[in-house]
Parts: structure tokens; C-alpha cells; sequence
């Protein structure tokens, strides 16, 4: 069985250089994924007065999450609005921990 062969590419994130296996074709998708996450992540940094790498990639994949199901949302209306809920509920949690300098259980 062949195993397809995966490339490794260098993406910089918040100043933090990461190593990232993928397959070449898909290269081009993961640079701009990173690029995407890394505004993400700098604007939550310089827009608040959250601190910690860990704290700052939790609300930009909380933001990012939230994207993601507002687009499907749209493409299905009947869309699932108990896993919409659950996910503004750990947000709202994440935020309220984040405000508090503590560590939360989701």
C-alpha cells in the first residue's frame, strides 16, 4: 500500500514558527489557513488585553468555530440550533474564565 507522500511546510504564527506535515497539493490551502488564523489571532491580541498564546488560539477557534456554523446555518436553515447553543454557551464560559485569569473546564 502506497502512503501518500507528505511534504513539510514551516508556518509562522504570532511570531512562533510551527512545522506542519501535509500533502503538496494541499500546501497552497494550508498557508492560507494559517495566514487566515494568524490575523485571526492578532487581532484578539491587539484588540484586548488577553495574554497567553494558549488563551488567544482558544478565542480565535472559538471565533472561527462560530463562522463555520453560521455559514452552515445558512446553507441548511433547519440547521442543529442545540449544538449552536452548546457553542455559545463554552464561549460565553471561555470568556468569562479568560476575564477571570483562570482555567476552565469545557
Amino acid at each position: 500500500m502506497n502512503e501518500p507522500r507528505m511534504a513539510r511546510v514551516s508556518v509562522r504564527i504570532l511570531e512562533k514558527e510551527y512545522q506542519v506535515a501535509c500533502r503538496p497539493e494541499e500546501r497552497s490551502e494550508l498557508l492560507d489557513s494559517a495566514e487566515y488564523l494568524n490575523a485571526r489571532m492578532r487581532e484578539i491580541r491587539d484588540a484586548s488585553s488577553i495574554v497567553g498564546l494558549d488563551r488567544i488560539a482558544v478565542m480565535a477557534a472559538l471565533n472561527m468555530a462560530h463562522e463555520l456554523l453560521k455559514l452552515r446555518a445558512r446553507e441548511q436553515p433547519e440547521g442543529d440550533a442545540e449544538t449552536g447553543q452548546r457553542i455559545r454557551q463554552m464561549r460565553e464560559r471561555v470568556e468569562a474564565a479568560i476575564a477571570q485569569g483562570r482555567q476552565v473546564d469545557l
